[in-house]
């Protein structure tokens, strides 16, 4: 079965720490760029981090620069999502998602430019 899965989401205190993996089953991600978003109650879709296929090339959304890393480890056929510092506004439901491209260009935070889904994970950051 063809499908990327989250987890690694959880309930933290602001300033905690919460590492995200995105596990593909039927595929091989290498030659993906991979992308994580974000749906916060009430809100769209945003987009958080890209890192290309082969490592060299990440995107971060601004609200998270300096605090998110993200990346990958393509023998294990998973991308990972280091969050530190956490705010309550980065909570939300956390998505990964396979770009149709390899590297992360322009749009590689824009949900258009990807084509395949997780399900999910919950972060809440509490105050």
């Amino acid at each position: 079965q063809v499908q990327l899965v989250e987890s690694g989401g959880d309930l933290v205190q602001t300033g905690g720490s919460l590492r995200l993996s995105c596990v593909a089953s039927g595929f091989t991600l290498d030659y993906y760029a991979i992308g994580w978003f974000r749906r916060a109650p009430g809100k769209e879709r945003e987009g958080v981090s890209c890192i290309s296929g082969d490592e060299r090339n990440t995107n971060y959304a601004d609200s998270v620069k300096g605090r998110f890393t993200i990346s990958r480890d393509n023998a294990k056929n998973t991308v990972y999502l280091q969050m530190n510092s956490l705010k309550p506004e980065d909570t939300a439901v956390y998505y990964c998602a396979t770009s149709s491209w390899y590297a992360c260009g322009r749009g590689s935070l824009l949900p258009t430019e990807y084509n395949r889904w997780g399900q999910g994970t919950q972060v809440t950051v509490s105050s």
